[in-house]
């Protein structure tokens, strides 16, 4: 019981350490920097998609197919993804703030961008990252590889557990959405409105609060 108490003290302070020097990191960038690598991370998952789609995937399924203009799709990914937002401002009203404390990327990102800014960012991540995750991966591999991998991508998350598993709820969400539609503008239209509206908040400190534990 000692022994496993220690363990369990010794794995706290690691992941508080680990968490410090994270923030420490990100302070050190400059809005400017994270932009540079956000968007260069954005090519590069770009690059890689291509790459698993043409070369590895041979090309199967058409990415072009799998982007289907229905009308009710649309409807399903925009209620999916305002669903989304409403229960994060829920938890952003109702918990502590470091349970939404992402190391302050997100926030050090959005908070002197432009709605308009703000929005392309949306759209970038939305298309590249569904493109590659539930167009190209999941229709090859399946649902569990292409959450586990967006999963681990967004590595940061690992730092706060209640974000993570927040983050993997969503992907899991939005993977069954295309399982069962078959379309990703549902995504794309659902992962848009979820990153932008929480940007947006962001960018005007909305919903904001010093209540701790």
């Amino acid at each position: 019981m000692e022994r496993t108490t220690s363990f369990n003290s010794k794995y706290k302070v690691g992941r508080r350490m680990n968490r410090e020097n994270y923030k420490k990191l990100i302070s050190g960038l400059s809005e400017k920097e994270l932009l540079k690598n956000l968007y260069a991370t954005q090519l590069l998952l770009l690059i890689i998609a291509c790459g698993l789609h043409i070369v590895i995937f041979k090309m199967r399924p058409s990415i072009y197919d799998l982007f289907k203009v229905n009308p009710i799709d649309f409807g399903i990914g925009a209620i999916a993804g305002l669903l989304v937002v409403l229960l994060d401002i829920w938890f952003m009203k109702k918990l502590p703030t470091q349970y939404n404390d992402d190391g302050g990327v997100n926030k050090k990102i959005f908070q002197n961008r432009h709605p308009l800014h703000i929005a392309l960012i949306a759209l970038i991540v939305a298309f590249v990252e569904e493109i590659l995750f539930r167009g190209i991966i999941q229709t090859n591999l399946g649902i569990v590889i292409a959450c586990l991998i967006f999963a681990t991508l967004h590595y940061r998350y690992l730092f706060n557990p209640f974000l993570f598993i927040n983050l993997v709820s969503v992907s899991i969400v939005i993977s069954i959405l295309f399982e069962l539609t078959g379309n990703l503008w549902v995504t794309v239209i659902m992962h848009f409105l979820v990153d932008f509206i929480l940007g947006c908040i962001l960018r005007y400190q909305l919903f904001e609060h010093t209540k701790t534990d």
